[in-house]
């Protein structure tokens, strides 16, 4: 059975004491109302990590997960994380390939299939996004865009090592934007994620893998999107900075 996830990304955002008070909100709601199995993921800045790891102590229902990682092991990166400094630390998840990534910072498939394969060496879970921009829906090419990011940066993956990741759906046209996808629009790409899968793996693989909608999501549209046969959750940008925000979404669940 897959695994049902709302992972929050706070992105450049909340100081070290704000950070604490978000996350301490957040698991104190996770621990009182979240009554299935979902699992609650917050991707703070690498600031927070270790202390959220150390408040989070015990507790299931939400994990740590970073942003980003390099793709080297160690070395002269001013400025750069390890996989394995943060496995040190506690962190499972890292959020790999995430669309202002390859904005901003030029990342190509190709740097995150090396992404991808440094943090399952050191047994961190990729979030791996993939997703069109609105010039490519408009012409389009969106189903090619998405089959090549996967086949680029995934597909030299083993069986047993792909079946480890997470992947997150994010049209960048509906980041940060207040536009959804339409729930048909989001499951009708991650039907064709997942068809795309089983044709490179099987369908027994491509059924457990997680794949979640990560595009203004929101605590009126969250139970809609989730019910889709296809969407196990939701990669979350704004809402997570909104600990009652961010749980009623996970509650779209319950």
């Amino acid at each position: 059975m897959r695994k049902k996830i709302v992972a929050g990304n706070w992105k450049m955002n909340k100081n070290f004491s704000d950070g604490l008070a978000l996350f301490s909100e957040v698991i104190n709601m996770a621990n009182d109302e979240l009554h299935n199995s979902q699992q609650v993921i917050v991707c703070s800045p690498y600031l927070h990590l270790h202390s959220l790891v150390q408040l989070n102590k015990g507790n299931t229902k939400v994990a740590l997960g970073a942003q980003n990682c390099h793709q080297a092991e160690i070395g002269a990166f001013t400025g750069e994380i390890s996989a394995d400094m943060l496995a040190s630390a506690g962190v499972q998840y890292v959020i790999i390939g995430h669309s202002e990534r390859r904005q901003y910072f030029a990342e190509s498939n190709t740097l995150c299939a090396a992404k991808i394969d440094i943090a399952l060496k050191n047994n961190l879970t990729p979030i791996y996004c993939i997703g069109e921009t609105l010039q490519e829906r408009e012409a389009g090419t969106h189903f090619d865009i998405i089959k090549t990011q996967l086949a680029q940066a995934t597909y030299h993956l083993s069986a047993q090592d792909f079946v480890k990741l997470v992947i997150a759906y994010e049209p960048v046209w509906a980041i940060g934007t207040g536009v959804t996808a339409s729930s048909a629009q989001a499951q009708e790409i991650h039907a064709f994620i997942r068809k795309e899968i089983a044709w490179q793996y099987s369908a027994a693989l491509a059924d457990e893998i997680s794949i979640l909608y990560g595009g203004s999501c929101n605590p009126k549209n969250a139970e809609e999107l989730f019910a889709q046969a296809d969407i196990d959750g939701g990669l979350i940008g704004g809402a997570s900075l909104k600990s009652r925000d961010f749980i009623d979404i996970a509650k779209a669940f319950n």
